[in-house]
């Protein structure tokens, strides 16, 4: 990649566009507090969801079961924690978004300009080069960044909700002509591929956070600490100490969510049984 970006037709794409797409000259600068503590937030569940949802397709003797006070119907306790987890990812995912249009966040994900598509392809050269594009997320993202945001945040996770509703307890079987139009098979075959999605992005998204600049990334999305002169800015450990505490707080609620303790949990809001 470095060879090609040293030929004329590499060097003129990179230097046509360098990787970041304009943006809107009222677009905000650096990020809030509430946008650091929902992204982490989506982080600690994320992981115990790909975990749970793992879990289930691996399962064939439940250890509980749980069903709802006064309810017949019953599903394993897995699939209740699985269940809860999403709800808590959904009611944050619309907080987020609620927030993100208010207060014009969302202009750094959502694209403006179709210079976004030439600029997420210099980026992905410059990436592939080793030698990485230059940026400021404190200020913007890369056009790169801006369509894998986008594509996460609008395509990808909305997919993830409308087929795991239809694959739950909480899809109206009654209407069975809706239930026709869209089959649960069809919710099954899409689920695991967007999982498999989410799975790659984080595990690109963390690998780059730390490749580009650990403690300036991790100052911006975990401490809301930022400059829009990166020359300037003397990057700290108060980012890198949170993500630590962070993975602390994850690694205990994998440990933690197992039967035995999952059940106490659950019987606040059902009946919690054996067999």
């Amino acid at each position: 990649m470095r060879w090609f970006l040293g030929t004329g037709t590499g060097a003129g794409l990179v230097e046509a566009y360098a990787g970041a797409a304009p943006m809107p000259e009222n677009a905000p600068v650096g990020f809030p507090a509430w946008l650091a503590w929902s992204h982490f937030f989506n982080l600690f569940l994320m992981v115990l969801i790909i975990r749970s949802g793992l879990q289930i397709r691996a399962e064939r003797r439940p250890p509980a079961y749980w069903s709802p006070r006064g309810g017949s119907s019953k599903i394993s306790l897995t699939i209740w924690f699985h269940q809860s987890l999403d709800l808590l990812w959904v009611i944050n995912g619309v907080l987020f978004i609620i927030l993100l249009f208010a207060t014009g966040q969302w202009m750094r994900i959502v694209p403006t300009s179709w210079e976004v598509i030439p600029n997420a392809l210099s980026a992905g050269l410059q990436y592939l080069s080793l030698d990485w594009p230059t940026e400021n997320g404190w200020v913007h993202y890369n056009g790169l960044q801006q369509l894998a945001y986008f594509i996460t945040v609008f395509i990808a996770a909305p997919l993830a909700v409308v087929t795991g509703i239809r694959m739950s307890g909480l899809w109206p079987s009654k209407m069975k002509k809706l239930s026709t139009l869209y089959p649960v098979e069809v919710a099954r075959k899409l689920h695991f591929p967007v999982m498999l999605y989410f799975v790659f992005f984080i595990f690109t998204h963390v690998l780059l956070v730390f490749a580009t600049g650990a403690l300036r990334n991790l100052n911006h999305m975990f401490a809301a600490q930022g400059s829009p002169d990166p020359a300037t800015y003397a990057a700290n450990w108060t980012g890198f100490w949170l993500f630590v505490l962070g993975m602390v707080a994850i690694a205990a609620a994998w440990v933690a969510a197992r039967p035995m303790l999952l059940a106490p949990v659950a019987r606040l809001f059902g009946t919690v049984t054996t067999r």
